[in-house]
């Protein structure tokens, strides 16, 4: 039987598509005017609302924990008898290229060496900067992102799937404003921000992907690192990623994640045997150990005293740790949505323990791979010109540096550009998915032309970030359309247990 063909929902979609073309005609008309802009609401941010992220997304993680715990943990997301669409493998591989994908190639050598040239609480390029590297990383890209995901994820699976509502986000508050409420100004509202968030949260991460790749290009084949090649390659990915969303979930995404996680395994473990295998494995255990040990301190440390601030010279909590968790939630209404389409049939505490504990892991290896590689040759080498030198005058360079120092610098270098691509692809496919499912009133069978229209303006929006500053602009982003959303998940989370207390009164 054919699948209903979805239609879009207009007001939804102009309302986005509006206020998208507002950032990319302001752009076009004067690219540094926008740039001015974003650095006052980026210093804005940072210094009034910078408390209100670190707060809220610890709140995001112990939320999930009790959630999984509790005797809610039980309950399937989606009626009782059904099974899980995907394997566990396929599941695995899905919600990790969503979920990192380009921004982990991109920081996984960068960040390290950031954090020990310019460390907040230690000398300079010193042993112990170097396991402050590692635990910050870690903490960076462990249970705090994921976290994010999972509440957006779990809420949109549990309506969803278990009380049979749209899969939509307006949907989730349904308990809170009523259905009048849903279909009337204020749903509309809420779903034209969550696209609006999505787009210009894929974007973030494609222009950041087709930097890496254009560095890497100009490093192997010699071709201009500059914007337009940028934006070529961003067109290119483009077509390709619309022939993989046009071709469905069960198709085109399950075999490109599939494939990357293989090649992202692959990579991690040529470095590995290529590399300080036994320092890269003591460094795991030990940033392990560390970042556990010291998440509760961290996830509510802000530099008060301006202690960090005054050793490193910039605010380093506003441009890391508060930025990060900005950038997690304008990831979180699609990666959250794409989550949830692939997990119906787990049980709430499989979803939890899977989403969290699992990709945490598997971030922690790669950064113990790339970066604790990276580190060690750093300690080991004072007198080159250093890894860390080149991230900080390029981040998007660290990586292809560090390849310069190990067997195979051409393979290696090679493989990781289609990583890049790979997951440019899958990050932007998944997300082509979800706003078609968003613009179409929740049906789980958006129509191709949806998918190709979003899919363009997407990539609209990442030349343009490109055009307005690069990596500022992609933080400047983040902060405006965050803060919204992050609200927005507090109420989704209150409706959430609403109903399925309700549920268990019943």
């Amino acid at each position: 039987m054919q699948a209903p063909k979805a239609k879009l929902d207009m007001s939804i979609t102009i309302g986005s598509v509006i206020v998208c073309s507002i950032f990319i005609v302001a752009t076009l008309i004067s690219a540094d005017m926008v740039k001015e802009i974003f650095n006052t609401i980026f210093q804005f941010f940072i210094k009034n609302f910078g408390w209100s992220y670190l707060l809220l997304v610890a709140g995001f993680v112990l939320f999930c924990f009790v959630i999984a715990i509790s005797r809610f943990g039980n309950v399937k997301l989606g009626k009782d008898d059904e099974e899980a669409e995907f394997s566990l493998l396929a599941w695995f591989a899905m919600l990790f290229a969503a979920g990192m994908g380009i921004g982990l190639v991109f920081w996984g050598v960068s960040e390290p060496m950031f954090h020990f040239a310019t460390p907040p609480h230690a000398d300079p390029k010193s042993p112990q900067a170097a396991a402050d590297a590692m635990r910050i990383a870690f903490f960076h890209w462990g249970l705090h992102p994921w976290s994010c995901y999972a509440v957006v994820a779990l809420v949109l699976a549990y309506f969803q799937f278990r009380k049979d509502k749209p899969g939509l986000f307006s949907w989730t508050v349904e308990p809170l404003i009523g259905e009048a409420g849903v279909r009337g100004g204020l749903g509309k509202s809420i779903d034209a921000l969550a696209i609006v968030v999505t787009l210009f949260g894929v974007a973030n991460s494609l222009g950041m992907g087709a930097m890496q790749v254009s560095t890497g290009l100009n490093k192997l084949y010699g071709i201009p690192n500059t914007n337009s090649v940028s934006i070529i390659l961003i067109i290119i990915i483009t077509v390709l990623f619309i022939m993989s969303a046009v071709s469905g979930v069960s198709r085109g995404i399950k075999v490109l994640s599939t494939t990357n996680m293989v090649m992202a395994f692959g990579l991690m473990a040529l470095i590995l045997f290529c590399g300080p295998t036994i320092y890269i494995l003591e460094s795991l255990i030990e940033s392990l150990g560390d970042y556990f040990q010291t998440i509760i301190k961290y996830s509510f440390f802000m530099d008060t005293t301006q202690v960090v601030e005054k050793h490193v010279g910039y605010d380093w909590m506003g441009s890391w740790t508060v930025f990060y968790w900005a950038w997690w939630l304008v990831w979180a209404p699609f990666v959250g949505a794409f989550i949830a389409r692939i997990s119906r049939g787990r049980t709430i505490r499989e979803f939890v323990f899977g989403s969290l504990l699992a990709p945490t892991l598997l971030c922690a290896i790669w950064f113990a791979i790339l970066g604790g590689t990276a580190l060690n040759f750093e300690l080991s080498m004072p007198e080159s010109p250093g890894i860390a030198a080149a991230a900080l005058k390029d981040p998007t360079a660290a990586v292809f540096e560090l390849y310069d120092l190990l067997p195979l610098s051409s393979v290696l270098s090679l493989i990781t550009m289609v990583i890049i691509c790979i997951f440019f692809i899958t990050s932007a496919d998944s997300a082509t998915y979800v706003i078609g499912v968003m613009s179409s009133g929740g049906n789980i069978n958006p129509g191709n032309r949806a998918k190709i229209g979003w899919g363009i303006l997407c990539s609209t929006i990442a030349a343009m970030l490109l055009l307005t500053g690069g990596l500022k602009a992609v933080q400047t982003v983040s902060f405006i359309f965050s803060f919204p959303f992050m609200i927005l998940m507090l109420f989704m989370m209150y409706a959430f247990l609403k109903s399925i207390m309700a549920e268990f009164k019943s």
